[in-house]
């Protein structure tokens, strides 16, 4: 007996798949937002070392970049997955990870920290945080992550100063 295929009638647009799944970060289980973070600090660490005196300056454009780059790419990866929310779209964690890391000394230690902030903001979505996720396709998507990462990093730069 022969199974039917399963197609997707639109064909996918493989640029948004890409920078939406980080590069297929996203397509990693279990907990791909923890994926996609994690790979998120791992180039801000290795970034951080080549760029030492602009870590700053490059970390900031790299996160406007990815949520710029992140809403039109969630948005066609959503609509194409016929998904509101796909789970395996990572470039929101990507840029609050990043924003999470604005600041922060390029140390492991720092580092982890930011890390555990994201993802605990990120999955908590204390308000107003929440109600981000209600704006439309990938705006939603991103900017609930984006917020995230601004509370991680202002509670990271306050408990970095003791740690």
């Amino acid at each position: 007996m022969n199974s039917p295929r399963l197609t997707n009638p639109r064909p996918k647009t493989r640029w948004a798949w890409a920078v939406a799944t980080f590069f297929g970060a996203g397509l990693l289980k279990p907990g791909p937002g923890t994926y996609g973070s994690s790979a998120a600090m791992l180039l801000w660490v290795a970034a951080a070392h080549v760029w030492h005196g602009t870590a700053l300056a490059v970390g900031t454009a790299v996160a406007a970049l990815a949520a710029l780059i992140g809403i039109p790419a969630a948005t066609i990866v959503a609509r194409e997955a016929g998904r509101e929310d796909p789970g395996f779209v990572v470039i929101d964690e990507v840029a609050g990870q990043w924003i999470a890391l604005i600041g922060v000394r390029p140390d492991w230690p720092h580092a982890l920290l930011a890390l555990l902030l994201f993802r605990l903001f990120d999955i908590w979505k204390p308000w107003p945080i929440r109600r981000l996720e209600q704006l439309p396709a990938g705006t939603g998507i991103m900017l609930d992550d984006v917020a995230a990462g601004i509370l991680a990093l202002a509670v990271g730069l306050l408990l970095g100063r003791w740690v």
